[in-house]
């Protein structure tokens, strides 16, 4: 199975809390610098890109001087709001550094999927890929609620894939991939490299929710995958620490778990 990177020139990169940031919360530049390095690269060879970023609570916790993350609505709308500027201030240096143009694009569950303001979500998109100007899109955390939220941003990117009919779907977390069962509960858990049929995915453990920093858990990877399925698209699950993880993807080498729905 090919899975290099190469083979597709329309790509969705989301980027989870715990790859951006230290465990305080404040962000970690050193990651975030080494990502949008690695970006910019699949950016110049000519792709297609769209980011999905996590981290504007996790920003805001920090920046606000929080000691761990709010657990009431007004306070996680505060440090959302407070944090989207740092996150997006980040992206903009980082990727102008390297001459390219960055927008912020925040959405919530109705955007997406009521019918008018979905189309005008594509048209937006494309017309920014258009121009050669990389989205950032996030959640709006700031005015979504529970009746209007997507929730986490594994399903947020996985439905932005959808509905802006890209190829492929990259995660990057704080897993290597996909295991047979749970690595942090079973020493003898084997990674999968490769997921091509979603019955594979119902004997699997996909445990809870991962850091204490992030929203989403292998389950919500899972929930993703099964969006996926129903466009014949393909997904990468890759560890964001693993050194220069995107390059690698680039040139081939066999990382993480590579989820293969397209039909032969």
């Amino acid at each position: 199975m090919n899975t290099t990177l190469k083979n597709f020139n329309q790509i969705v990169i989301k980027i989870g809390s715990s790859s951006l940031t230290h465990d305080s919360g404040l962000l970690d530049l050193w990651k975030m610098e080494s990502l949008v390095k690695q970006i910019a690269n699949l950016y110049n060879s000519g792709k297609d890109i769209i980011l999905v970023s996590s981290g504007a609570i996790a920003a805001g916790i920090g920046k606000m001087k929080l000691t761990e993350k709010p657990k009431s609505i007004p306070d996680k709308q505060a440090a959302a709001a407070v944090g989207q500027g740092t996150l997006m201030h980040m992206y903009e240096k980082f990727f102008s550094e390297f001459g390219i143009t960055v927008a912020q694009v925040l959405l919530t569950k109705e955007d997406m999927y009521e019918p008018s303001r979905r189309a005008h979500c594509v048209n937006a998109l494309e017309a920014l890929i258009r121009h050669r100007v990389i989205p950032i899109i996030n959640e709006n955390d700031v005015v979504a609620i529970d009746e209007i939220k997507v929730g986490d941003n594994d399903t947020l990117s996985a439905e932005v894939c959808k509905m802006i009919h890209f190829e492929n779907l990259i995660i990057l977390s704080d897993i290597n991939g996909v295991y047979n069962k749970d690595p942090r509960k079973f020493t003898d858990a084997i990674m999968i490299p490769a997921i091509t049929k979603l019955s594979t995915l119902d004997d699997i453990d996909a445990g809870d929710a991962g850091s204490k920093v992030g929203t989403g858990g292998m389950q919500t990877k899972f929930k993703a995958a099964r969006i996926l399925a129903s466009e014949n698209s393909t997904m990468f699950i890759v560890n964001s620490a693993h050194p220069n993880i995107l390059n690698e993807l680039f040139e081939g080498k066999t990382v993480g778990t590579f989820f293969d729905f397209r039909k032969n």
